[in-house]
């Protein structure tokens, strides 16, 4: 078995998981492109040690970048960098590791303590 996502105008619509086989008679007129993802895949690594799959296991709302064959995630503030070595989406300032807890405030583009 295997994960497919479905893409429209580079958008994830859809995931599905199936055998390859499935989709040789099945007959799908929606416009799209179903992609194989993995779901062992995030960050552009494999969880188990093996070959990442596009970057990031895909997700309804994902983008599909067909230049890098990777999906991305949405953006999850406008201040944030995509890291193009791991496919994620990156604070400008790096969260604070003194164990304290934190939460992204866009207004001042800073870790604010919780």
């Amino acid at each position: 078995m295997g994960n497919f996502a479905k893409v429209r105008d580079g958008k994830v619509v859809q995931v599905i998981v199936a055998e390859q086989e499935f989709f040789e008679t099945f007959v799908d007129d929606s416009p799209g492109t179903w992609i194989q993802t993995s779901y062992n895949t995030y960050g552009n690594q494999h969880k188990l040690g093996g070959t990442p799959v596009r970057g990031n296991y895909a997700g309804i709302g994902y983008t599909y970048d067909h230049v890098n064959d990777v999906f991305i995630e949405p953006k999850p503030f406008s201040s944030w960098i995509l890291d193009e070595s791991t496919w994620l989406w990156e604070s400008p300032i790096a969260r604070p590791t003194d164990g304290k807890k934190y939460r992204w405030d866009e207004s001042t583009t800073n870790w604010v303590e919780v």
